[in-house]
């Protein structure tokens, strides 16, 4: 909670600060950030509390993270109402990233960076074309007259899936160079040992 407190305050200055001026922008980008995030949050303790039977301070510090990333690409193209609702979908669809995506694809992420901030800012980008709508309360984007949500929400899966192929191929020829140069895992016996 300590660190996830200062990450919430500073997350203001990213997102309403994008606006590159104190204007409505900034101002809706502002109170969207706080919605999803308290959203999330509640959601995910929530999920939390019926899965394993109580919330938890990680949770709601993990659940503001969640809320964090997923508003982040609609902060100032959405409504205050399509705020609440995007954190409460993030929360629990983060929640499912580090508990059940993490384990079905058996991968080794120890501080949950992609359940949280990958699936996050899946849900966030592709909810952006949504909620931009204007008859859901939103700006309607750069273009509000010929706003389309298919067109928009396809737009931003694209975008999504760009995304993943460039950052698989680029940590993937990463991987190999560090491998080539160091290695990527030290030996057993100093595993053992303990890295620290």
């Amino acid at each position: 909670m300590v660190g996830g407190s200062p990450l919430w305050v500073g997350w203001f200055g990213c997102n309403a600060g994008s606006a590159g001026a104190a204007n409505g922008v900034a101002g809706l980008a502002f109170i969207n950030t706080i919605l999803a995030t308290g959203a999330a949050t509640v959601a995910w303790i929530a999920g939390e509390a019926l899965l394993k039977g109580k919330p938890s301070m990680l949770g709601a510090a993990s659940g503001a993270v969640a809320g964090l990333v997923a508003v982040t690409p609609a902060a100032g193209l959405i409504g205050p109402m399509a705020a609440i609702v995007l954190g409460l979908i993030a929360g629990p669809a983060c929640l499912w990233g580090v508990s059940g995506l993490k384990h079905m694809l058996r991968v080794d992420d120890a501080f949950d960076v992609f359940g949280v901030h990958g699936v996050g800012g899946i849900v966030g980008a592709i909810l952006t074309g949504v909620f931009a709508a204007q008859g859901l309360g939103g700006t309607g984007g750069l273009t509000p007259d010929s706003f389309s949500m298919g067109a928009q929400v396809w737009i931003q899966i694209k975008s999504v899936l760009f995304t993943i192929v460039w950052s698989a191929v680029v940590a993937f020829i990463a991987y190999k160079i560090a491998d080539l140069l160091v290695g990527l895992r030290v030996s057993e016996e100093a595993e053992r040992e303990g890295l620290d």
